[in-house]
């Protein structure tokens, strides 16, 4: 939207040029400020974050304006999250102001430095699934307020917690073969779902962790259905490959784990999502989404909503030897196959000791 706005900005200045240099052009008379607020909550965190910024205007260079955090930002927010339970408030969360230093510099807003609003929760007492949060935030003491409300995500589920199920990506002759992960969506209207890889390089005794991330996809569902990702296992192999360090005092590989990580997001945050994207047709003029509110006629964008993070970490070597993340004939191949054999890979599992591949 900020975007958006110093485009049109620009737009405006090259229209007014040609105009008689006599003629003044007062951009910022009856500018209201704009609220830009985006919040997802999800009951696996136990640190809930809040972006709230403003789009702005005024005399001067829009993108000299980009560059200063404070033309970004209200001089005074006051915020609080509030838990309804069957229609009756409990807990009062109230926001705090901090500072991180994650953002990305090559864009054209000022960084890394950014202020987010957060609240936290206890481990012990996260965010309830089936209650309802009411986002208020009190913007420059009192002179508007914005609002906004969510349910949570809840009651996601796949099929790959159990430990005797280990992922296959090859067959007993060696040929590759899928895994596919399947996940019931809950209350979800979206689903992404991705694998994180984690092996260590060796050099002598001296171990470096690395990992990488598979993104398995992402797809549009309806609450209470079903979803299957699949993983192929030619892709599995030849990830392991273009991840793998290229360095030839690496000693031996050995496999540690794979997590899979499944997100599901709410109805709210789907239709924020569809409609944010950029059009695709001659058609340029979209409509816009938010599920905020603000009062005193000041506009307001953004979304507050939810999301649920479901999380299966499976480790090569489990409380048994024998339940492990890859089964034998994946952990052979990636060990001795064509693909993956230059990589010095060695199974440190106890279960494969009588195998040639066994780590020395």
């Amino acid at each position: 939207m900020r975007n958006r706005l110093f485009s049109f900005l620009t737009i405006l200045t090259v229209l007014f040029s040609f105009q008689s240099c006599k003629e003044e052009i007062e951009l910022s008379g009856d500018f209201k400020e704009t609220a830009v607020v985006y919040g997802l909550l999800d009951q696996s965190d136990s640190i809930h974050m809040i972006k709230i910024t403003r789009a702005y205007i005024g005399p001067g260079d829009a993108l000299t304006f980009a560059q200063i955090p404070d033309s970004s930002y209200f001089p005074s927010v006051v915020g609080t999250v509030t838990e309804f339970i069957s229609g009756v408030p409990a807990r009062v969360f109230t926001l705090t102001d901090t500072l991180i230093l994650n953002k990305d510099p090559n864009g054209v807003f000022y960084a890394p430095t950014q202020k987010l609003y957060y609240f936290a929760t206890n481990p012990s007492t996260p965010l309830l699934e089936n209650a309802e949060y009411r986002l208020n935030l009190d913007i420059n003491n009192g002179a508007f307020s914005v609002s906004g409300k969510t349910k949570l995500v809840k009651e996601i589920t796949e099929n790959v917690t159990s430990k005797n199920q280990p992922f296959r990506f090859s067959l007993s002759n060696g040929e590759f073969t899928p895994t596919l992960i399947q996940s019931n969506t809950g209350t979800s209207y979206q689903i992404t779902t991705k694998l994180t890889i984690e092996f260590t390089e060796w050099r002598g005794t001296n171990p470096t962790v690395k990992s990488f991330d598979w993104k398995l996809g992402e797809v549009e569902t309806s609450p209470s259905s079903t979803v299957t990702f699949s993983a192929p296992g030619e892709i599995f192999y030849d990830l392991m490959v273009s991840n793998a360090t290229n360095d030839p005092t690496i000693t031996k590989r050995t496999f540690n784990s794979i997590t899979t990580t499944i997100v599901g997001g709410s109805e709210d945050l789907y239709n924020y999502i569809l409609i944010s994207e950029p059009s695709t047709s001659l058609a340029q003029s979209k409509p816009t989404f938010t599920n905020l509110t603000a009062s005193n006629d000041h506009p307001v964008i953004g979304v507050f909503s939810a999301r649920e993070t479901l999380r299966v970490f499976k480790p090569f070597i489990g409380s048994s030897n024998f339940f492990r993340c890859i089964n034998i004939n994946t952990t052979k191949v990636l060990c001795s196959g064509g693909v993956t054999s230059s990589l010095l890979f060695c199974s440190d599992n106890p279960a494969d000791n009588a195998q040639t591949w066994f780590c020395n």
